[in-house]
Order: C-alpha cells, then sequence, then structure tokens
C-alpha cells in the first residue's frame, strides 16, 4: 500500500505517522492556527507549513519554535493546526527569525527569515523523520570581558563534519548533532579555543551560553548578579515569573525589559504577545483595550477582553456590572513607572491569585515602582 507523496525510506514509526496524517480532515489552505493577517496590521507576518521529509503531507498540531535573532525577546513556541499551517506576527522591532519545527522526537532544520514590515514570509518547514537520532544546539556566543555577542565565531561538534557561524547577535543553530555525549568547540580570532562537553537528547534542542577569554588575558572567574525589586518579591512576582518560565505558563517583563523597549504606551508592549491584539483605539491612539483573540466572546466579534489589575487593584474587568465605558489602564499607568508585567492568555496559566470566571479571557497584571 503506498500513499501519494511517499517514499519507500518510510519506515516504522515514520510510515505509522505518515498513514496518521494523511487519515487527518482535510482543511482549506485559509485555515490557520495561531492569528490572522488581519492581526499583524503594518507588522511582518510569517505564514508557516509544517510537512513530512517528502513535502507532500502536511503534519498536524506539530511545534514551531521561534526566536527573534536580532531582538531581546522570550522564544515562541506555537502549535500548528490541524493543517499544519501557522500563522504569527512579528513585533515591531524584529528585524530577523530563526525557526524550526517539532513533533515527538523527529525535528526541521532551522529557517533564518529576513523580516519586512506589512509583508507576509512563506516558511516551509520539513520535518526530518529519518533522523531521529539527532538532537539539536542552540547557543549565545559573548565575549567573557566585555559580555558582548562575538560574531563570525566558528561552532563545531568534535568529530563531526558540519561547522556553523554564528550571527550578529553571537547566536548560532547546530542541527543534526547525534545523541550523546558530545564536545562542542568554538573558535574565534583573538580568542583562545573553546572546548567543552554537552549532552544531545534525542529529537531535543539543548541550549548553551559561551563565553570566550581574548587572548592573552587571564580573566579570574564571572560572577553575575542581580538586585530584586523587594516591592516585587513581597508581591510574589519572582516566584510566578520563575514557574511561569519553567512550564511555558505566562509572558512576563521587568522594568529592565521596559527601559530597553521603550514602548510609548504600556498596551503596546502587551500587544505584541501572539494572542493578544488591541481594539477599541479611539482618535487619541490611547484609549486601547486588550483582547486576547483565541478565546471567542458571545458578546463580542473582537475576540475577549482581557482583565487588568494594577497594583492587585482589578480595574479593567471583563462583564463590568452596570455596562458604561471601560476604563483605560494608560490613563492611569506610565511605561517608566512600572516594575513588572505578568500576563496570562487563558485559566491554564493563571495562578490562583488571579484565577476565576471573570479570568477566563486573561489577565494582564501590572506592577508600579512604589
Amino acid at each position: 500500500m503506498h500513499l501519494a507523496g511517499v517514499t519507500d525510506m518510510y519506515h516504522g514509526r515514520a510510515w505509522a505517522l505518515a498513514i496518521l496524517v494523511a487519515l487527518q480532515p482535510v482543511v482549506l489552505p485559509g485555515g490557520v492556527g495561531g492569528q490572522s493577517l488581519d492581526d499583524c496590521d503594518d507588522r511582518a507576518s510569517l505564514r508557516i507549513s509544517i510537512v513530512d521529509e517528502s513535502g507532500f503531507i502536511p503534519i498536524p498540531e506539530a511545534t514551531v519554535v521561534l526566536r527573534w535573532t536580532d531582538t531581546v525577546r522570550r522564544p515562541v513556541r506555537e502549535t500548528a493546526g490541524t493543517d499544519g499551517h501557522l500563522l504569527l506576527c512579528a513585533p515591531r522591532d524584529a528585524g530577523e527569525a530563526t525557526l524550526w519545527a517539532e513533533f515527538g522526537d523527529a525535528s526541521s532544520q532551522e529557517a533564518v527569515v529576513a523580516l519586512e514590515a506589512g509583508v507576509p514570509h512563506d516558511v516551509e518547514l520539513r520535518l526530518l523523520l529519518s533522523e531521529t537520532g539527532t538532537g539539536r544546539l542552540v547557543g549565545l556566543v559573548r565575549d567573557a570581558a566585555t559580555d558582548e555577542p562575538v560574531a563570525a565565531a566558528a561552532v563545531s561538534i568534535l568529530g563531526g563534519t558540519g561547522e556553523v557561524s554564528s550571527n550578529r547577535r553571537g547566536r548560532f543553530v547546530l542541527s543534526g548533532v547525534p545523541v550523546g555525549r558530545r564536545e562542542i568547540a568554538v573558535r574565534h580570532i583573538g580568542y583562545a579555543p573553546f572546548r567543552h562537553p554537552v549532552a544531545v537528547a534525542r529529537g531535543h534542542t539543548t541550549e548553551i551560553e559561551i563565553g570566550l577569554v581574548p587572548e592573552p588575558v587571564e580573566l579570574e572567574p564571572l560572577v553575575a548578579t542581580v538586585v530584586r525589586s523587594r516591592r516585587l518579591e513581597t508581591r510574589g512576582f519572582y516566584e510566578r515569573k520563575y514557574w511561569g518560565e519553567l512550564v511555558s505558563g505566562g509572558t512576563f517583563f521587568t522594568a529592565e525589559d521596559i527601559e530597553r523597549r521603550n514602548p510609548l504606551r504600556i498596551t503596546q508592549m502587551v500587544a505584541d504577545i501572539p494572542g493578544i491584539r488591541l481594539r477599541n483605539c479611539g482618535v487619541r491612539q490611547n484609549d486601547c483595550k486588550l483582547y486576547n483573540t483565541r478565546i471567542s466572546d458571545i458578546s463580542s466579534n473582537d475576540g475577549c477582553l482581557m482583565n487588568i489589575y494594577l497594583d492587585g487593584s482589578l480595574i479593567v474587568r471583563r462583564g463590568r456590572i452596570g455596562g458604561g465605558a471601560v476604563p483605560n489602564i494608560n490613563d492611569f499607568v506610565l511605561p517608566i513607572e512600572i516594575a513588572g508585567v505578568e500576563v496570562y492568555l487563558g485559566p491554564s496559566e493563571l495562578p490562583a491569585e488571579f484565577a476565576g470566571m471573570e479570568s477566563r479571557c486573561g489577565v494582564v497584571v501590572i506592577w508600579t515602582r512604589s
């Protein structure tokens, strides 16, 4: 028995996967997971297709991992739809994206995309089902003395045949690395050669940060410390941030993140998170409300209005008693006054202190500096 587009190279689990995919319901090309083109406004967008190694069979509900390689942001992990498609909107300050797909123990090669505002970019990711005995290394090469990224460093696995160069932000991706205990090697003119053992797991991505020491200066061991905000400490912000990032439950911004991005309004920064869109901005463009586009609401076609807390008090609430105008959080706080922000997109992410039926559309929690 043969399926169209599947070659004789598929055996075992890969063959079973091809049969499973072939039996999935057919979805028209317009049906994609993630966001819609309207959500992206004037931002760049990525129209991602995940297919098998032959390029003919779509892979449903594969995971896409994406890094904005020229800006400091958390990696994005999104699940494609049953048609193997996913559409994502790029942040306004992102100029390049590196992405790949994962499905079980299988993964694709990484793709690097130069982003252009207002332009949709088509990306096809082919899962290498026949190479599940490998893993991936993702890393950052920096100068151990200045902490600046090191571009054009040669990165390889000892005994391997492939070599990659770090980009201008010092980042690199090594795909198809055989599983097991390996040794990574990094070389760059003006720096001491670097070698270090690393464990590579099948079908998984291992992150590594490398500090190259300039020659011939000998350096003492480096220790990095950060003083936490006492106000955020007592409010439980850091504990929720730790567990949220550990289990991918929520998005968190510190004062340093906000200063680095320097948004005019805090709603603009929050709206760059996939699944959130600004609505009802008004003439001033200052009255924008935050809507969760991944959850529907019978009272609105725009998505679901998110609850907003300011220093523990509920300021913007979905389904306000008595109706009336919804308060605008931009009138209550400026970005420079904010110490931390927590964003939860659904009930599964919500910590107990912000949970409840009224919070089913998601919650934004803002903490001021004082």
